[in-house]
């Protein structure tokens, strides 16, 4: 197995979807992603919460609510509207293909003119034991860059647009505003430069070129 940063880390993510066209159009027209995101043919069966989330973390509430406007005017369908919280402002939105999206900024006030622009882009997976998943990920090679006992974890980027972190699955369904039961594939397939594999969660893992 491979053990360096850029060979072990999430490299490639590729979401399995009915109509590979529609969904990158979709993540175009909402979200500006062009080449950061995978697509590909799937009609898996799939119920429920799907076990992850996508982020994007902003600069402002200004760029919230561009990002989610956006969202809502390509199809997507709101799941929790854009709002203040005591951490910051932000909101949840689901893709035509059931992926689940929150746009968030830890800042309360607008700074400048709104814009469609993100920092980070983020994988959350929820995990059912996240030390369980934690442990499996540092085998493979991953390296964790903060951790929080057993509700979150993030580990270090390496060279792809994809930025992956741990959450308890149940609190993860809950700051996404669905309910935690969902049943058959995750529709979603990570790629690294280590061996193919499935995590304890049931993710399936790629070896990326």
């Amino acid at each position: 197995m491979n053990t360096t940063d850029t060979q072990t880390a999430l490299s490639t993510l590729t979401l399995e979807v009915a109509d590979p066209a529609a969904s990158r159009a979709f993540h175009a027209d909402a979200f500006g992603l062009d080449d950061q995101l995978d697509f590909r043919a799937s009609d898996a069966p799939s119920t429920g919460f799907r076990g992850f989330t996508l982020s994007l973390t902003v600069a402002q509430p200004a760029n919230v609510n561009a990002y989610i406007d956006a969202a809502t005017a390509a199809g997507a369908t709101v799941l929790k509207p854009a709002t203040k919280s005591f951490w910051g402002y932000g909101g949840v939105v689901q893709a035509p293909d059931g992926t689940i999206w929150k746009v968030a900024t830890s800042t309360k006030k607008d700074t400048a003119p709104a814009a469609r622009k993100y920092d980070d882009l983020v994988l959350l997976l929820g995990a059912t034991d996240v030390a369980a998943t934690k442990r499996f990920l540092v085998e493979r090679g991953l390296k964790v860059a903060k951790s929080y006992g057993r509700r979150y974890v993030e580990f270090e980027a390496g060279s792809g647009p994809v930025k992956l972190a741990l959450y308890g699955r149940r609190a993860l369904a809950k700051d996404a505003g669905v309910t935690e039961p969902g049943t058959g594939s995750h529709r979603v397939v990570l790629g690294s430069g280590a061996d193919a594999a499935v995590d304890p969660d049931g993710f399936v893992w790629e070896a990326s070129a």
